[in-house]
């Protein structure tokens, strides 16, 4: 059921548009929610929830947070640690930020290896970041292993609500001549309330080294010493198998890149193969009207035709121009190549040649154009012939 409640808070907080959207990517907002759900599986004193974030510049803007404590085992005594843990907007390609959030009734040890002051933490599992293997699970198992080994926070010695009017705090009527040293100013343990975040006291991290036995120091330390290594391990088969995942997701692009290519290429193909079979119903259309004409017209004899050229009669205006038109170019070709010949042998002079082929020129220009605009509207007559006829025989 919290699951649920949970997957749900998620999917409403990374699906919202708007001035109040988080500012995550698009292509990570799944791992994001898939981290958050295991983390709060894992860890269910940790809460995903959203606030507001401000920056040092003075930006604020509205983030995920998980919230809460991270169990630590400190001297076989079990502590909550309570911690903010916020994805900032480049996450999860980039650490988050993590603070120890003490209550009014806690301070930060100072120093900390791995805290500061402010409680911002730095420990090395967030410095080796990597994406997409890192997680948040493994980073809180990370927190708990780096605070047992040196508890962040400490209680704060209270003030004893009933003090004792008795100057003398030794019952004893015979005092020891060599009495224990004054409590030191430092914080000191006492009882905590009931559902609060229990932590160790820096007294009890004093005292209790001088009660343990050598031989449970040297274990403890032997098994720190090989956590350390395991952990270390890890991080390098981590590093390697995400270093294996990065080069097969660069990969991946490579192979997409060439389907986007190829498929490119077969729909120009495709486009092509349309054209030319357009191109092939024309011509197959043009060999049956001529196929007609000569069995129509086969066997007849020339009759009293002056010319061949008499034989041929244009069906059409368009037709008509057409012949014109390539007529007058090819005549003004031949013109051309006799201007040449001309010139070469010194028949005509070079400044009439230049007049010549400048006036001719612009007649087969103007012949040519003419000719490409009967050709157009010809090819779109044929065409709409065919579809006609296709309608005709489909119908």
């Amino acid at each position: 059921m919290v699951q649920a409640a949970m997957t749900q808070f998620l999917n409403s907080v990374l699906s919202q548009r708007g001035p109040a959207a988080v500012p995550y990517s698009e292509d990570t907002k799944w791992l994001i929610r898939q981290q958050l759900v295991a983390l709060s599986n894992a860890f269910p004193s940790l809460e995903a929830k959203t606030a507001s974030y401000t920056h040092n510049d003075g930006r604020s803007v509205n983030l995920l947070q998980a919230e809460g404590t991270i169990p630590m085992s400190f001297q076989g005594v079990t502590y909550n640690i309570p911690v903010v843990i916020w994805l900032m907007e480049s996450y999860p390609r980039h650490p988050p930020c993590v603070y120890v959030n003490p209550t009014r009734d806690m301070i930060i040890k100072r120093p900390h290896p791995h805290v500061n002051p402010s409680g911002l933490v730095s420990v090395p599992y967030l410095h080796n970041w990597t994406y997409p293997g890192s997680n948040l699970v493994d980073l809180v198992l990370n927190l708990s292993l780096h605070f047992g080994r040196d508890p962040p926070l400490y209680s704060q010695r209270r003030p004893n609500p009933n003090p004792n009017p008795n100057p003398n705090p030794n019952p004893n009527p015979n005092p020891n001549p060599n009495p224990p040293p004054p409590p030191s100013p430092s914080p000191s343990p006492y009882p905590l309330p009931p559902r609060s975040y229990p932590y160790p006291s820096a007294s009890r991290l004093h005292s209790s080294s001088s009660t343990e036995d050598p031989s449970d120091v040297f274990k403890r330390n032997a098994i720190n010493k090989l956590v350390d290594m395991v952990h270390g391990d890890l991080a390098a088969f981590r590093k390697s198998r995400e270093a294996e995942m990065e080069g097969l997701f660069s990969l991946q692009g490579v192979l997409k890149q060439r389907e986007d290519t190829l498929n490119q290429g077969l729909k120009e193909m495709q486009e092509e193969m349309e054209a030319l079979e357009q191109q092939l119903q024309i011509v197959l259309m043009n060999t049956d009207v001529l196929e007609g004409w000569l069995r129509d017209n086969q066997g007849k004899k020339m009759g009293a035709l002056d010319s061949p050229e008499d034989a041929f009669h244009c069906v059409d205006l368009l037709s008509n121009q057409m012949l014109h038109s390539t007529a007058a170019d090819l005549a003004i070709e031949d013109t051309l190549y006799a201007l040449d010949k001309a010139l070469q042998h010194g028949a005509l002079p070079f400044d009439q040649y230049l007049r010549s082929v400048r006036a001719l020129s612009r007649d087969q220009f103007f012949h040519r154009a003419t000719a490409a605009k009967v050709r157009a509207s010809q090819l779109q007559a044929q065409v709409s012939n065919m579809a006609a006829r296709s309608q005709h025989y489909a119908t």
